[in-house]
Parts: C-alpha cells; structure tokens; sequence
C-alpha cells in the first residue's frame, strides 16, 4: 500500500519522442566530413602522373628536332657486324690484253636433283635460277711473235699479224643474279637443319657460267673483237703517216 508522501511525488517520466526542434539541433552538430588530403585522391594522382610523363617526352621531342640531343635509336633495332679478314695477295699478273669486245648475257638455269620411285614431297631438290653474266673477248698482244709487224722498203705500208682473239673467263655478276624459285622435299628440309650446305648454290653458279660461256662461243663475240681490233690498229697506225695497214690473225 502506497505512502501517503508518495503521493504528491510526481510520476517517473519516459524518454520522450524526438521533436523537430531536437532533430534540427542533432543536425547542426553532425560531424563535418573529413577534409580532402593534400595529395588528392588516386583518379588525381594518376592523372598527374600521366600529365607528367606526357610533358616530358614533348619536351624531348622538342630538343631532338633543335639537333642538340642524338638521334633515338631502336634497342632491338638490326645490328649488322662484319669480322671478314682483310684481302690477302696472293700474286700480281702483268696483262697485256686488248679487250675489244664484251657480252653480257642472262641464263635461266632449271635443275632439279631426286630420287628415283621417291615421292617429290619426301625428297626433291629444284631449283629456278636466273644468271647474269659478262665475257670479254681480247686480243693478247704478249703472244705477238717477232717479225710479226713488216713494214714496207717504201714506209707507206705496215702489216701485222696477231694471235687471234680470245674470250675471257664468265664473270658472273651475283647482284643482277637471283634465285627465282626453290622446291625441297621435307627430308632435304631436315637435312638443312641438321647439317647445312653452304655450298648447296655453288652447282647451280657453275651450270650458269658454263651455258653462258657456251652461249658466247656461238655469239660471234671473237669476230666482232677481231674487227674492232682491227680498226684500233688502222686508226693508230695511219694517224703515224702509215698510208695501208693489214692486220691478219693467226689459227687459233
């Protein structure tokens, strides 16, 4: 039973709602939020990092077209280094040849090596290779005998007779020389990695010097050196007072 002093005390009061007043006041002492960092955020610091490295080769280029910098080169740029040994003599040859004649030729060489009841595309080796070369035709004034020049009693008129004109070793010129096309079955294909043949050309270079060689054999080159030949001689041999001048060739 209650007290009659507990009466006139008043009732315990219950947390009260909040109000709008009380929500205005909790939300003008919120926290404010953090202030940004000196340095920016990473989207800034990447965009400065970038704008850096941008600046940086504009300024490059820049000094690298006023010339005051060497030029950039490729690291994985080709490199080409030549160890050749210097030229050795090996002998001195005196000439005394008049070249009065020179033919330049072009050969197509067609040579294909296999075997015989074997496939092409298990062993087969053809090669198309197109050759240029030059022959020279020449008179060799060392082989003049003596009293091969006669001169008349009167001096108006000199005969000589020389040895009769010769062609020259092919020459065959490797830059305007080329091979066209290369067919090799897949066992001359292994045999290339397991062992190469750095000569495997070579018989190709000789088949082609030897048709033009055979080719300026039946060009009418030594008849055109002996009437050039010819013709030097007259020209020099007048322009010294001589009137005629014969020049005879001898069996070659």
């Amino acid at each position: 039973m209650a007290r009659d002093g507990d009466i006139n005390q008043p009732t315990r009061e219950f947390p009260g709602y909040p109000t709008t007043d009380t929500l205005k006041a909790r939300s003008d002492d919120a926290p404010e939020p953090p202030a940004p960092t000196p340095g920016g955020g990473p989207v800034h610091r990447l965009l400065l990092v970038l704008g850096a490295a941008a600046l940086a080769v504009v300024v490059l280029l820049g000094v690298q077209a006023t010339g005051i910098l060497p030029d950039f080169r490729n690291p994985f740029a080709k490199e080409q280094t030549d160890r050749s040994q210097p030229a050795l003599l090996k002998s001195i040859q005196d000439l005394s040849r008049y070249v009065a004649a020179e033919g330049n030729f072009q050969v197509v060489v067609d040579l294909q090596t296999d075997r015989r009841n074997v496939p092409d595309w298990l062993l087969n080796q053809r090669t198309l290779f197109v050759g240029a070369g030059s022959v020279e035709a020449y008179v060799d004034f060392a082989k003049i005998s003596e009293g091969a020049i006669v001169e008349s009693a009167d001096g108006k008129s000199v005969e000589i007779k020389l040895p009769a004109p010769q062609l020259a070793k092919t020459n065959l010129d490797l830059e305007k020389s080329y091979v066209f096309a290369e067919e090799r079955g897949l066992l001359n294909r292994i045999g290339d990695l397991v062992e190469g043949d750095p000569n495997r050309q070579q018989q190709v270079y000789q088949l082609a010097e030897e048709r033009i060689t055979a080719a300026a054999r039946d060009s009418g080159l030594t008849q055109r050196a002996a009437e050039n030949t010819r013709k030097m001689l007259e020209g020099l041999l007048r322009s010294l007072g001589y009137e005629r001048v014969t020049v005879t060739y001898t069996a070659p």
